[in-house]
């Protein structure tokens, strides 16, 4: 039989999400685990997380999109996940491959100045111009 999922409410747009990678979820939490990985992690996961960090903050999401935004931001915080994260090369891969889909799904709510917002936020921390980091390398 099917049984009703337990809800909470948590402090990031009082968001109810069901317990799992959303709980894990929060504002505190996230921008830890993006300085912790900045120095290894690909520009494009970098910026992709602030992209749904910052559709995740927009009043215009609607929540069941916060929901999914929480589950893909949650399982990057949390420190065990399918591929440890301190493994070099692909210790991040299942990470990125979660936010890839989490942006894939809500993608109509992702607005232009979510990403210009995280392109912006990354270039200040990679020492580049936001014009510069846009370009493709």
């Amino acid at each position: 039989m099917f049984k009703k999922p337990e809800f909470e409410i948590l402090p990031a747009g009082n968001v109810p999400v069901s317990h799992g990678h959303a709980s894990s979820y929060s504002e505190r939490g996230f921008w830890r685990k993006l300085v912790a990985i900045a120095g290894r992690a690909s520009r494009k996961l970098l910026v992709s997380a602030l992209t749904l960090f910052h559709c995740l903050q927009d009043h215009a999401t609607p929540r069941w999109a916060k929901g999914v935004i929480m589950g893909a931001l949650g399982y990057l915080i949390l420190p065990v996940d399918a591929i440890p994260d301190f493994i070099p090369v692909i210790g991040l891969a299942d990470d990125w491959a979660v936010i890839v889909a989490a942006l894939a799904t809500v993608a109509v709510y992702v607005r232009d100045e979510h990403k210009a917002r995280a392109r912006e936020q990354v270039a200040r921390v990679l020492g580049r111009s936001a014009r510069e980091f846009s370009q493709p390398q």
